[in-house]
């Protein structure tokens, strides 16, 4: 079958009327078409053997003239006489496209003369477009008739054929045109399911096409309402957890800034900033960045901008990037997300490659690697689990709480593309995010 729901639809529509079609033409040929062609050669034949008979009883000029004047005008007949010729050997074959339509034609005329003559007889229904050419070996020479082709077989066949062609032909563009529209109708649901999928907003798509296919667009619509009012919430509600926590935070610190310093206000101060840290990646990692739209960006100056963070706290950053790649994208989240996967580069190796090229299907394709010590290749995907903790190797950076993955891949798909984890040359991690055109 095949896969796309148009070309199924047209397969249901399509191939029964073809069948349909074959089986009539074949009936019609078969049971009918056939059947005339043989009462006409039948009849032909009839004709052709009183010609000869009447010939044969009275071969006097004067008898032949008069029965060439009947046969012209009572059978349309053409009879001529050819003394001293004989009938040819053999027959011209028709052309190739030509023969297997002349073939039955050629058997019913030939039966039909094989039973009413008794002399040789040579024919050719293929010479004259609209004449057979009949030759009967007679006494002293060759008796030759030419008959109108509608007398030896039903002429109007191809016309039968013909429509049912154009019937089918029609059928089909009539199913191409009503199969298109409805098709177009849920090609058109699936982007703005897909764009919704990426955080972008379809404010012109309406429900279109069938009832069914209104229905689902309809149910689409009132999802997506439940899902945004849903976003609206949330982000309201971590709005005022987040001017909650950090109003004690800044006091805290107001406090621990003004008291004596010592080695335990010190040891206050850290754990206040990791406290702050650590808010910061929770709330990033509930809010996301839903509400921001995409916008034609080029990828060399943001990934600069990345990588000068991984620079300043000591890591060797490598940048290939060509300067003229661009990609629709939400800058701040992508920024986000390449900035936590940088920084964990940075965090586990020292030196850190990053390189961002255009793939031949179309899409991007952002590669980050290290030198640190990588994880094994089971717990790649263990990696991208929110708040999860690797082996001990992975985890030199105290400040992290097992969200810079997470966040990372959430960006990528919320694009509509994804991250991957393998083996990086460099001996460390290396982090793919591949995102569509």
């Amino acid at each position: 079958m095949p896969a796309t729901l148009f070309a199924r639809s047209l397969l249901i529509i399509v191939l029964p009327v073809a069948l349909m079609q074959v089986a009539v033409t074949y009936v019609f040929f078969d049971a009918h078409w056939q059947t005339v062609t043989a009462r006409l050669s039948e009849g032909l034949a009839g004709d052709i053997a009183w010609a000869v008979e009447s010939y044969r009883e009275d071969p006097t000029p004067d008898s032949f003239a008069r029965l060439s004047q009947r046969a012209e005008e009572s059978m349309s007949l053409s009879v001529a006489l050819q003394p001293g010729r004989t009938l040819p050997v053999r027959r011209r074959d028709p052309p190739v496209l030509l023969e297997a339509f002349f073939a039955p034609i050629d058997r019913s005329l030939s039966r039909a003369l094989s039973d009413r003559l008794d002399a040789p007889f040579w024919f050719d229904t293929t010479r004259y477009p609209a004449y057979v050419d009949i030759r009967v070996g007679v006494e002293g020479g060759v008796m030759r008739i030419l008959a109108p082709r509608e007398r030896a077989f039903a002429t109007q066949g191809h016309i039968f054929v013909l429509w049912m062609t154009v019937a089918t032909v029609l059928l089909t563009t009539v199913a191409l045109l009503f199969i298109r529209n409805q098709v177009r109708a849920i090609e058109r649901l699936a982007s703005a399911a897909e764009a919704f999928g990426r955080g972008d907003d379809s404010p012109a798509f309406k429900p279109h096409g069938a009832r069914e296919v209104r229905q689902a667009a309809t149910a689409f619509l009132d999802m997506r309402g439940r899902i945004q009012r849903h976003i609206e919430q949330r982000t309201a509600l971590l709005a005022s957890v987040s001017h909650d926590l950090r109003t004690p935070l800044t006091r805290l610190k107001l406090t621990l800034a003004l008291a004596e310093p010592n080695n335990r206000t010190a040891d206050m101060k850290r754990d206040l900033a990791e406290m702050e840290h650590m808010v910061d990646e929770y709330l990033a990692f509930a809010r996301g960045e839903g509400g921001e739209g995409s916008e034609p960006v080029r990828l060399g100056p943001l990934i600069d901008t990345v990588c000068e963070g991984a620079r300043r706290v000591g890591a060797q950053v490598k940048v290939s990037v060509d300067p003229d790649l661009s990609a629709t994208v939400r800058p701040n989240a992508l920024k986000r997300a390449l900035a936590n996967l940088v920084m964990n580069a940075a965090a586990h190796g020292e030196r850190v490659e990053v390189a961002a090229r255009r793939m031949p299907s179309g899409g991007l394709e952002i590669t980050v690697d290290d030198d640190g010590p990588g994880i094994p290749a089971e717990q790649y995907e263990d990696a991208f689990k929110a708040f999860a903790r690797l082996d001990e190797s992975r985890n030199q950076n105290t400040k992290g709480v097992g969200l810079g993955l997470a966040i990372a891949r959430d960006v990528a798909r919320g694009h509509g593309g994804d991250i991957s984890l393998d083996r990086s040359p460099l001996g460390g991690l290396r982090a793919v995010m591949r995102l569509p055109g």
